[in-house]
């Protein structure tokens, strides 16, 4: 085995061993990480910037010392100098490898950006926000009644819009002055309006009749991504919504090894702290940029996530997330200035408003989903998946919910998958496979035409094409069941097993090609038997979760599925079935959400009595414990099949029926055709 030095880059989470004195920029391109550069390495354009993280990773078996990279040399010194390096950063290009080491690569860093699926879905909300604009006209000051400005703007309020008692950070207080008078004593007023029955709060002042508006953010603080909504809180439209991966990656793909992290890396919960408040604080700046508004006229937001990155945002050290009996440092809703946050992006005044959380592993974003979905109203049994590293699923009716989360891991978004990548243009996104070719065709982000359609070469050469997304290696794996390359167990055939040359050997197991772009300088595309074994983990995690759910409420079957967030918007039922991910439902039964963690805060953020509602829920949801809960384990075991080893699936076998293949040898060797090879005397 290699002595050379590990290297993990994340988020793509590929590695490899590489001789001390390699360049980073040298190693990511041979492991085919997306990182920039256009000087030729010379540490002239920039491009190439990544982070080192240092400390023990137990999730990529590294660790990590400041002494894994090359120390800073002359070219990075002149470069900070001239142009400023952000803290930690260094040059991929100058930096060289001298230890084993986890490196970053900022999204600003990547040739082919990040798509971040989360746009805002269209919903209408009835606008009753908890920040809202006053035109009052106050007294003027007289030496015979002496009374302050702050007082006689409070009695305005109470006089023209029966707002009986305000408070005021001292911080407005420099402002008011001033813009009392420059207005001529009319001014209008944002006074935020906490559910809770706490003084109402005056938050910002401006002279005369403001007419600039005032804005709110819809934050979905997830595992993976970042994204918000910038909403417009008079009339609720949403002006913009943008994302980015969450920084904190680099200490974990999924939210134990961050827990991990910081429980093997004294003042690590710290450094995941850091880290996504000034993520979330960038990623607001851009979007008051984008839509081309002040950010001082963002007034209020409001934030899910789940119980880890509600500890991390807040500060808390997550380390009782991680063992039982898994206890929160509080369930309740929080209300606090942003600033509390050190948000330094929006007004210095604005309020933040996080949700109640479930339980210890069902978040603040699973109370949103309940908020946006309802289950609480449903008059059929709905069961409401919703999907990233981390599972959060629902089920119930009107009589009774209940709610847990199941660990599927980074596997769906194209995480620990071979030739996997996030979703960015070059990324295989939809696959299909005739049944009697074993031929397959794909489409490509950023590329209209299918791989087999006139102009896709064409198409194809200006983004590349890169590797295969969570979206692109789901319908893989389904389509190679439907048209049997795999078999009910995962195992893939060989190539005189299929009928196609397609599948590979690779070692003592097998890979489908899907794109072999190694003649261009482009990767192999390749669907491995450890890919496979990673998305049955994934699934039946989550199949598992759900038939746990179901037991608890004493039902076979559920009446119809709502798959939500990235996921549910772009997979297709079909494919989600043919894998077992879902229970058996007729596929007109299930439905996509969209991002409704995100649909669930913006319609926290735009009505303020939904907070009420949603708090109240959260108390009736019942949790159920997966991590304790024995027969989680053997319905896990029942899903690693595909769809299911016991559960009949008779609605998608009414449609989709599927090859009864077996390519398991019974553990003789094989020539890797399927034949066993005769033992020698």
């Amino acid at each position: 085995m290699s002595t050379d030095p590990l290297v993990v880059f994340t988020p793509s989470g590929k590695r490899g061993r590489f001789p001390k004195g390699t360049p980073v920029l040298t190693a990511a391109r041979q492991l085919g990480v997306d990182l920039d550069s256009v000087c030729g390495g010379r540490g002239i354009c920039s491009k190439c910037q990544v982070t080192p993280s240092f400390g023990e990773f137990s999730k990529h078996g590294v660790t990590s010392s400041p002494g894994a990279l090359s120390e800073w040399n002359a070219v990075e010194e002149r470069y900070d100098s001239k142009r400023g390096l952000k803290p930690g950063r260094r040059l991929g290009c100058q930096a060289t490898v001298q230890g084993d080491v986890v490196i970053d690569v900022p999204a600003e860093s990547q040739v082919h950006k990040q798509v971040v699926r989360k746009a805002a879905t269209a919903r209408d909300i009835v606008m009753d926000p908890a920040t809202r604009l006053y035109l009052v006209e106050v007294e003027e000051p007289d030496m015979h009644e002496p009374t302050g400005d702050l007082e006689r703007l409070a009695r305005a309020l109470a006089a023209q819009w029966d707002i009986p008692r305000i408070a005021a950070d001292p911080g407005l207080l420099g402002r008011l002055q001033p813009t009392l008078r420059k207005g001529g004593w009319q001014v209008t007023v944002a006074v935020h309006h906490d559910h809770t029955g706490a003084k109402p709060r005056v938050l910002e002042v401006w002279p005369g009749l403001h007419e600039g508006g005032i804005y709110g953010l819809a934050i979905d603080l997830g595992s993976t991504t970042i994204a918000a909504h910038l909403v417009d809180l008079v009339d609720g439209q949403v002006l913009t919504s943008a994302g980015v991966m969450n920084p904190q990656i680099r200490f974990g793909e999924d939210l134990m090894s961050r827990v991990s992290y910081a429980m093997m890396n004294p003042g690590g919960d710290k450094e995941m702290t850091r880290a996504v408040r000034e993520a979330i604080d960038t990623l607001i700046a851009e979007l008051a940029g984008e839509a081309g508004i002040a950010p001082q006229l963002i007034l209020e937001a409001v934030i899910v996530c789940n119980p880890v990155m509600h500890h991390l945002l807040l500060g808390i050290d997550p380390v009782e997330l991680g063992q039982a009996p898994f206890a929160l440092a509080t369930s309740d809703s929080i209300s606090m200035g942003c600033a509390a946050l050190d948000l330094t992006a929006p007004n210095p005044r604005a309020r933040c408003y996080m949700l109640p959380c479930i339980a210890g592993h069902v978040g603040a974003d699973a109370a949103a989903v309940a908020l946006s979905e309802e289950p609480h109203k449903s008059d059929d049994l709905v069961l409401v998946v919703d999907v990233g590293t981390n599972a959060e699923i629902q089920l119930g009716d009107k009589s009774r919910v209940l709610a847990c989360s199941s660990p599927t891991g980074p596997a769906f978004e194209g995480a620990q998958i071979s030739a996997g990548q996030r979703a960015a243009p070059g990324a295989i996104e939809r696959v299909e496979i005739d049944t009697n070719t074993r031929e397959p065709r794909f489409r490509v982000i950023g590329v209209e035409p299918w791989s087999d359609e006139e102009g896709f070469a064409e198409a194809a050469a200006a983004t590349g094409i890169s590797g295969i997304c969570g979206s692109g290696i789901i319908e893989a794996v389904a389509e190679m069941r439907m048209s049997g390359v795999l078999d009910s167990s995962g195992l893939i055939g060989s190539a005189e097993q299929v009928g196609t040359p397609r599948c590979i050997t690779e070692g003592r197991t097998h890979a489908y090609v899907i794109h072999d772009g190694r003649d261009q300088g482009g990767p192999l595309v390749a669907v491995t038997q450890g890919d496979i074994r990673a998305i049955q983990l994934a699934k039946s995690a989550l199949y598992a979760g759900a038939r746990l759910l179901m037991d608890e409420m004493g039902v076979d079957k559920v009446d119809r599925v709502v798959l939500a967030g990235a996921f549910g918007a772009h997979i297709s039922p079909k494919h989600a079935m043919v894998l077992g991910m879902i229970p058996d439902v007729p596929l007109n039964k299930v439905t996509s959400a969209g991002n409704a963690a995100g649909t669930g805060a913006r319609i926290a953020l735009s009505n303020v009595a939904a907070r009420a509602e949603i708090e109240d829920v959260v108390h009736r949801i019942t949790k159920v414990e997966t991590a304790i809960e024995p027969r989680f384990q053997e319905h896990f075991i029942a899903a690693n099949a595909i769809p299911h080893a016991t559960d009949p699936f008779p609605e998608l076998s009414a449609i989709v029926p599927l090859p009864d293949v077996s390519y398991n040898t019974k553990g003789q060797d094989t020539d890797g055709g399927g034949r066993r090879r005769r033992r020698r005397a």
